[in-house]
Formats: structure tokens, sequence, C-alpha cells
């Protein structure tokens, strides 16, 4: 999910995901992408809701390792195996 995304930020957008009222709310993996890659951008990711913080430009290999790890810590979530 980009962070700067215009009416409702990535961020704002993390924290109404993970407060609906359905069963994957929790456990969806939500991946923040952004330009900005400071420590307190990363924070706040992680504050929102958010799984992982990547920078851009997004590196492919590094996007599915982080849905491979998102999954592996939510075993609910299943990983086709083309990814």
């Amino acid at each position: 999910m980009d962070i700067m995304m215009p009416r409702m930020n990535g961020w704002d957008a993390a924290r109404t995901i993970r407060a609906m009222n359905r069963p994957d709310a929790e456990i969806i993996p939500i991946i923040a992408m952004s330009a900005n890659a400071f420590s307190e951008d990363i924070m706040d990711s992680r504050l929102a809701g958010m799984d992982i913080h990547l920078a851009k430009p997004l590196d492919e290999a590094k996007m599915i390792n982080a849905l491979k790890q998102c999954i592996a810590e939510r075993s609910a979530v299943k990983l086709r195996n083309d990814l």
C-alpha cells in the first residue's frame, strides 16, 4: 500500500482495514511502499498496523520475500506456489 495516496493516506487506510469487523482484518498482509524510508516512517507504518515497510523503488525479490514473510507469520493466509 502506498503511503502517499490521495484522500486517505496509507497509514489511515491500514488502520481502517485493521479495525474492520471481518475475520481477515487482522491477518491480511499490509505492506507499506514509500519513497520515505526514515526510521520514523517505518515506525509509523508499524504503528498503523502494516506488517513491513518497503522503500521505493521497489525491488521484485524484496517484495516477494516480504509477501512470504507476512504469510509465514500468519498461517491462515495461504501463499500460491507460483509466487
